[in-house]
């Protein structure tokens, strides 16, 4: 058995990982560009703790997304072409999960600062 590798070691595989993703990954920058957009506006509208919760956790729920579909995307495509026609839809499936999570996160995100907007202004 090989010997345990320690924290330090796992995470800077971890922050490799996401190094990866965000130089590699051009959907990953643009969710990137939309995050600090919406953090912005968060700060801006002076949100409470709990929609920064909501706003933060739709961010790490599209990123985590976002980084899962970009590995399924690396594995498949180091397969051999017979894997590959067995494995029809895989990474449309992938793409499909960014998709419902950057969905929800836009729902979630425009009712949260959709709010502070109405409440800003007074209606």
């Amino acid at each position: 058995m090989p010997p345990a590798r320690g924290w330090p070691s796992k995470f800077a595989d971890a922050f490799r990982g996401v190094g990866l993703a965000a130089r590699e990954e051009r959907s990953f920058r643009v969710h990137l560009v939309v995050a600090v957009l919406v953090l912005i506006a968060a700060a801006g509208l002076r949100c409470e703790p709990v929609e920064w919760c909501l706003l933060v956790g739709c961010v790490g729920a599209v990123f985590a997304a976002e980084t899962f579909n970009a590995s399924i995307e690396t594995l498949f495509h180091a397969l051999d072409d017979a894997t590959k026609a067995r494995m029809t839809g895989c990474l449309d499936r992938a793409a499909g999960a960014v998709l419902l999570t950057a969905g929800t996160a836009v729902v979630i995100g425009a009712i949260v600062l959709g709010r502070r907007v109405i409440v800003l202004m007074g209606w």
